[in-house]
């Protein structure tokens, strides 16, 4: 199965923003830009792609004790950018070291439970809004997004989420995401 570890904005933060996307979507009719649905709008903090069942166990053990490690933090939507003009995300403010020392508990979590994880990287917190198959020009995108400030919530929770992929060949279709476990955070050292 195809998993990774996430944080999930509460509905409260989606509808603000998917206000705001709502008016992104006005600005054009650019063709190849793929919006993601907001039933799957999350932070992903370690992806772990196509994972055993063997290993289940001891990753849910594992992320398990990297929530109660974490105590729960503040963070708001904030603004947006684009990664190679492949990729427009809205951005994130608040208790973002907190939310780095979870990604990177979640990472651990996953190469300690067997995982083959990708080379490391810098995490860059975003929630993608969408996608286009070639570089295209996002800048209207960003800067529809600079004024944009959610509201603050707490997280307090991980979750671990699976995707799957489009498979029936449907112009539109969108991944599916599913949370199969989800970890308070706090209550430990």
């Amino acid at each position: 199965m195809r998993l990774f570890a996430a944080v999930l904005p509460p509905a409260s933060a989606i509808d603000e923003l998917g206000r705001t996307v709502r008016q992104l979507n006005s600005l054009s009719d650019v063709q190849g830009l793929r919006w993601t649905g907001r039933e799957g709008w999350h932070l992903t903090l370690a992806f772990m792609g196509e994972t055993d069942e063997a290993v289940l166990e001891e990753l849910h053990e594992r992320l398990r004790r990297a929530a109660r490690r974490t105590d729960p933090f503040t963070l708001r939507l904030h603004g947006g950018g684009r990664f190679d003009g492949r990729a427009l995300w809205a951005g994130v403010a608040g208790g973002l070291d907190q939310l780095r020392l979870l990604a990177e508990r979640a990472d651990a979590a996953a190469r300690r439970s067997g995982i083959p994880m990708d080379q490391h990287r810098r995490y860059v917190p975003h929630l993608t809004l969408a996608r286009s198959r070639t570089p295209m020009d996002l800048k209207p995108y960003v800067d529809g997004l600079a004024a944009f400030e959610g509201s603050p919530w707490q997280v307090s929770e991980l979750a671990l989420i699976r995707s799957s992929l489009p498979s029936g060949g449907i112009p539109g279709e969108r991944p599916r995401y599913e949370a199969v476990a989800h970890w308070p955070l706090g209550g430990g050292g």
